[in-house]
């Protein structure tokens, strides 16, 4: 042990906070103090807002349009059945469909059908019955030997009525119900003071 061997021990001295030395520091500009006013309140969203005339964002025109028709397909490609296959997930033996790759794990839902590319090597021959396929996915299967069928999927069921509705609803809907206070019967005093004030205005 020499005098020039002497430490502090770890974490004992640190290097003093340098605050206000450039955005890239992270410590500048504000120097860790935050904002203050309207960007210091939760809740504010100031991005695109030009104070109070109209924004960029809905100045320029609309492009384009979107398909409420588009089908949502689930894409699966050759390599990643070939995968499947070596690692015996799949029976290249058994036609190949969507309740096939579900339960081997390849995809985790149909959606509106399984689409097949071509992307990466096919070796076994597979025959698939699917939704849909890519050109080059049609000639790599029939390459190796296999067939592609196209099959169309059931379209996806709505929910019924009243599924998924919150069972808080109906409780409150009773209670109100139960609460509401009943139409109060007139006593025979109220109803003899109405027959004689009527009788009153019939004299008059």
């Amino acid at each position: 042990m020499r005098l020039n061997d002497l430490r502090d021990l770890p974490g004992a001295t640190t290097s003093k906070k340098r605050v206000g030395r450039g955005l890239g520091s992270g410590l500048g500009k504000t120097s860790g103090h935050g904002q203050k006013g309207q960007k210091s309140r939760s809740g504010v969203a100031i991005k695109g807002f030009e104070g109070g005339q109209m924004p960029l964002h809905r100045r320029l025109p609309k492009r384009g349009f979107n398909n409420i028709f588009a089908k949502d397909y689930n894409e699966v490609n050759v390599g990643r059945i070939q995968a499947a296959i070596d690692d015996k997930k799949l029976d290249a033996s058994k036609p190949v469909t969507v309740e096939a790759l579900v339960e081997a794990g390849v995809i985790r839902r149909a959606r509106d059908g399984v689409r097949l590319l071509g992307k990466g090597e096919l070796k076994a021959k597979v025959s698939f019955e699917l939704t849909g396929a890519s050109s080059g996915a049609v000639k790599i299967v029939e390459a190796a030997g296999g067939t592609v069928t196209l099959t169309s999927m059931p379209q996806r069921r709505a929910k019924p009525e009243g599924e998924g509705a919150p069972k808080k609803a109906a409780k409150v809907t009773a209670k109100s119900i139960s609460k509401t206070p009943s139409a109060k019967k007139s006593t025979p005093k109220k109803a003899a003071a109405k027959k004689s004030a009527a009788k009153k205005n019939t004299s008059e």
